[in-house]
């Protein structure tokens, strides 16, 4: 993507994100998770409205994935109501009016209300979801095995082993296995449960399964690599 602005510079705190009036794009199989990239390419009319507005704003945009029975529906489909919200970090706007985006994952929310439809695009008030508290020492043996896993995974990999290294370093635990998830779990049910999963420990259980299932792809083994 050739990008025509980067508007990482001046991002708040995650905890400093307004989501009283959280601007929404409704997709079918899409899960934005913290730390994770959503190329997007931005077609319709009511949406090259929202990226202008979030992009004048410098505004984040939730990515809210459709419940499976209301794909068909055009209007106020209804949406999970766990979504991710993202920043856009590089954007290019076509001659048409087209859009591409590539979005960043900065947290997760939950949808307390939609409010009164003002744009032609959906806004809601959300909540940002905190991490429960878990055993800290338990979480530290797990990142450790999800650090080393991921390197034994770069060394297999013709491209992304030092990116791959990079995330599963990250400054927490929970978010390293956020990062790693984004990065290689690619169906949408299992994003969407690691993007309801508030248990950080969990969520590295879940970042090594799948990091352990991609080992064995690679390097037929039975079971689960420790």
């Amino acid at each position: 993507m050739t990008c025509s602005d980067l508007v990482e510079d001046g991002i708040e705190p995650v905890s400093d994100i307004d989501l009283e009036d959280l601007a929404i794009f409704p997709l079918p199989q899409c899960v934005l998770l913290p730390g994770g990239l959503l190329p997007l390419h931005v077609f319709e009319p009511r949406y090259r409205e929202l990226t202008r507005y979030c992009l004048d704003g410098n505004r984040p945009m939730g990515i809210a994935r459709l419940l499976p029975a209301a794909r068909h529906q055009r209007d106020h489909a209804a949406v999970y109501q766990h979504l991710g919200v993202g920043r856009i970090i590089c954007f290019e706007e076509l001659e048409d009016g087209r859009f591409l985006l590539l979005l960043r994952g900065l947290t997760r929310v939950v949808i307390e209300r939609e409010l009164p439809q003002t744009h032609s695009f959906r806004h809601v008030t959300a909540r940002r979801l905190t991490d429960q508290q878990t055993d800290p020492d338990a979480g530290v043996h797990l990142h450790q095995q999800l650090m080393a896993l991921c390197d034994r995974l770069a060394t297999l990999l013709d491209k992304g082993g030092r990116q791959l290294r990079d995330l599963a370093c990250g400054p927490t635990p929970g978010a390293c296995a956020d990062a790693v998830a984004a990065a290689l779990m690619m169906d949408a049910d299992e994003r969407q449960a690691l993007l309801e999963q508030t248990d950080p420990n969990l969520r590295l259980r879940t970042a090594l399964s799948q990091v352990s299932r991609l080992l064995c792809q690679v390097v037929p083994c039975d079971g689960v690599v420790n």
